[in-house]
This record gives structure tokens, C-alpha cells and sequence, in this order.
């Protein structure tokens, strides 16, 4: 096994190398190919998937759990669509992002480069495995993909399309690998770095996945650990609006990342706005856990405990609490906030302004759901996570995310005296 694994790790070195110097038009023809073989193998896949989702049941999975896993014809052709999203993207390999003369006459430029190999440990999302090897491949890298047990079947099936899309391009198969076993000692030897293969590691998954991670490592990490995202409807909200955004932040999707998990209710509309908001929850079967001026508005809204504020559900749960200011919500927010995404909403753009700039978050939003959390949304062409850290990535990372840089330096004889 470990013999395997060295040797795929061997494998996207050398791939990388090429990759680095692989034109734009080849890396494009790759995506264009991967998007024509995704939909060509619809029915492999949903097959593949079809026997995930089954074993998936078997264990007793949850809803949310399943949601993310399942794959349908529409799921597909956003998989394809994807692709040549991120094929239409501007190469980010080799931009000039500054230069400048120096009084000596230097000429000194920064210019991106791809960061190397990738390791992307996922769960159980397979849309993850094209999302990742393909914003891999347009930035340069090569990558080395390990899904979840419960999407083995699905992530093979996929990878199966995007390496004949390689191949359709001449470009090395080893520039995009999966690792087809789900034993768990392989993750262990991805985090140690595959004896220095891997320049960096992408967790996407849950908070025992992250954390697991982020404390095994030993190569550098982008990764956020949970998505305890808040809205905060203020005083002088659109209440139609801020009905309709909280719900969506809820409902549309509770197991993603960027669903809300604690909303913030100014107290001065309380009276008039919560009726409205536990109600429309209610009739989507969302659980309520609030504060004590929350369960007045409900009798089975139940006490939200202290954990309640610090938990991300991933389910149709929320926590409600009832603020008596901006100032009030920013310190709840600032307590208990993952450094994920928080939303206000909010009619006065002196408020948004103020939230907006003192709040540290990865994404900090104004009358918007923070279901639009999501490279995709974001005109990335999709994302291999959400980075939380203070450094190189934040937010969705993309495939500008995915590089880095050097410096180039011309002169003519300068000697430094």
C-alpha cells in the first residue's frame, strides 16, 4: 500500500513539472474534453452513484448526508457546465500581477505560478472530484484526490471522464489521480506530504475532518473547520426581503456550509417580523431553538442552549436570538462566528457599511442569502473549498487561489555596493 502511494505521489511531481509549463489552449482542450465525457458517461455515473446512495441507506445516513452524495441528470450537466466555466477562465499561470523599476535600474515583476501538487480529502460530495482536478489543472497543478468511502463509486466514475479528457489533450493521466482505496492510512500518508509530493492539502468535509487535518498535517493547509454563519435582520430591513433571504439561507440547502445556522433579530421589529419568520420555518418543518423573548412568539420553539450558538447543524435547525442593537449582534457574531459568513440585512447603508468593516469573516455579505457562500456563485467556476485562515487563500478557493508567485529581476551589471 505504502509502495502505491509513493509512487502516485512520485507520479504528480512529475506531472506538475509539465503542467507548469503546459499552454492555455492544451489545459482548455483538456476542460472542454472533460465536459463532453462527463455528460457522454451520465448513465455510468448515475449508476455509480445509484449504488453509493444504496449503501449510503443501508448505514442509516442522514437526509442532509445523502443530499450532499446524491447525483441526478441536473447535478450532471452542472458538473459539465462547470468545466467549461473554468475553461473559459483567463490562464492565471504567468500574469503579471506587479512590476516596478527600481533607482538602480533594476526591473523587478512578481509573476504567478502554479503551487505544485494538491491534495484534495473530501467526503461526500463527488461533484468535488471534477470541481478540484479541473481548478487544479487550469492553475498548473497537478492533484491527488481521496473522496469519501460512502462516494467511492461515484468519484471513480467520474475521475474515469475527466482522465479521458486528458487523454483526448495529450496531457499526462497522472496530472489528475485518485486514490482508489478507502483505507484511511492512506490519508495519513497524503497529510505527511507523500515524502515532500504534496506542496498543499484541501480538506472538504465535516468538522472531524478538518480538525483532523489541521492538527495531522504536515504541509500547509487551506481549510475552513465549521460554517457557523449568522444573519442579522437590524431594525431597518425589508421585512419581505429579510423573510425570503433567511429562508433561503436555511431552507434552500441546510447541509452545506454556507447555510445559516443562527439568525439575529433586532428587538425593535420583533413583534411584528418574528410571527412571520418562525411561522414560514415552521411550515418547512425547520426546528427552532431560540432565546427566552424567541420561545414567547412560539410554544414549541425550543431553549436554545449555550452550545446551540456554537453548533453548525447541517440539518433544518436554528437558533433564534432576539438583539437589542448592531452592537449586540456584532459581539454575538464575533463570540461564536466560525469566520466563515455572516449577512446583514438591512435597508440603512451606514449599518451595512459598519458590519461590513468590522466584522473578520471570510465573507461578509448585505442582503444577500449566505447560501451564495460558493466559488461558483462567485464566478470562480466552481470551488475546491472555503478558507477561513488569514493567509494566500480566504473565501472560496479558486484557481486564482491556486498559485503562487516569483519574482523576476532584469538588470545590466548592477553589483550591490
Amino acid at each position: 500500500m505504502t509502495h502505491n502511494i509513493d509512487q502516485i505521489g512520485i507520479n504528480a511531481k512529475e506531472a506538475a513539472k509539465i503542467l507548469a509549463k503546459t499552454s492555455a489552449e492544451q489545459k482548455n482542450q483538456a476542460l472542454q474534453a472533460m465536459a463532453k465525457h462527463i455528460l457522454a458517461d451520465k448513465k455510468i455515473i448515475l449508476e455509480a452513484n445509484k449504488l453509493d446512495i444504496e449503501n449510503s441507506k443501508t448505514k442509516n445516513l442522514s437526509a442532509s448526508f445523502i443530499d450532499r452524495l446524491k447525483l441526478n441528470n441536473e447535478r450532471i450537466h452542472s458538473i459539465s457546465k462547470i468545466l467549461l466555466e473554468i475553461e473559459s477562465f483567463k490562464d492565471p499561470v504567468g500574469k503579471i500581477l506587479d512590476s516596478w523599476q527600481r533607482p538602480n535600474g533594476m526591473h523587478i515583476s512578481r509573476i504567478s505560478t502554479p503551487l505544485g501538487v494538491i491534495g484534495i480529502i473530501f467526503e461526500s460530495r463527488p461533484n468535488v472530484t471534477a470541481d478540484a482536478g479541473a481548478l487544479s489543472l487550469k492553475a498548473g497543478n497537478a492533484s491527488i484526490l481521496r473522496g469519501g468511502s460512502d462516494s467511492i463509486n461515484s468519484c471513480l466514475a467520474i475521475h474515469r471522464s475527466l482522465v479521458k479528457g486528458l487523454k483526448d489533450a495529450e496531457i499526462d493521466e497522472n496530472a489528475i489521480q485518485i486514490i482508489k482505496t478507502t483505507d484511511r492510512e492512506v490519508v495519513k500518508h497524503m497529510l505527511h506530504g507523500i515524502n515532500q509530493s504534496i506542496d498543499v492539502i484541501v480538506p472538504r468535509g465535516g468538522k472531524s475532518l478538518v480538525s483532523m487535518v489541521e492538527k495531522e498535517a504536515r504541509v500547509p493547509v487551506f481549510a475552513h473547520l465549521e460554517g457557523i454563519c449568522h444573519i442579522f435582520v437590524d431594525k431597518s430591513a425589508n421585512q419581505e426581503k429579510a423573510l425570503n433571504i433567511c429562508l433561503n439561507a436555511k431552507m434552500r440547502r441546510p447541509g452545506i456550509c454556507g447555510a445559516v445556522e443562527t439568525i439575529l433579530v433586532h428587538s425593535d421589529i420583533a413583534d411584528e417580523f418574528m410571527p412571520s419568520l418562525v411561522n414560514a420555518l415552521k411550515a418547512q418543518a425547520c426546528e427552532i431553538r431560540g432565546c427566552v423573548e424567541t420561545q414567547k412568539f412560539n410554544k414549541h420553539i425550543i431553549k436554545a442552549t449555550e452550545e446551540d450558538w456554537s453548533t453548525e447543524y447541517l440539518l433544518p435547525i436554528v437558533s433564534i436570538r432576539i438583539v437589542n442593537s448592531l452592537n449586540e449582534a456584532l459581539e454575538h457574531i464575533e463570540l461564536y462566528s466560525s469566520g466563515h459568513t455572516e449577512s446583514i440585512l438591512t435597508e440603512d447603508p451606514n449599518r451595512a457599511s459598519r458590519f461590513q468593516k468590522e466584522l473578520d469573516s471570510a465573507i461578509v455579505m448585505h442582503n444577500v442569502s449566505t447560501q451564495f457562500a460558493d466559488g461558483g456563485e462567485f464566478g470562480l467556476g466552481g470551488e475546491i473549498g472555503i478558507a477561513t485562515g488569514k493567509f494566500h487563500a480566504r473565501g472560496p478557493v479558486g484557481v486564482d487561489q491556486l498559485t503562487s508567485f516569483k519574482y523576476l529581476v532584469n538588470g545590466n551589471g548592477q553589483t550591490r555596493p
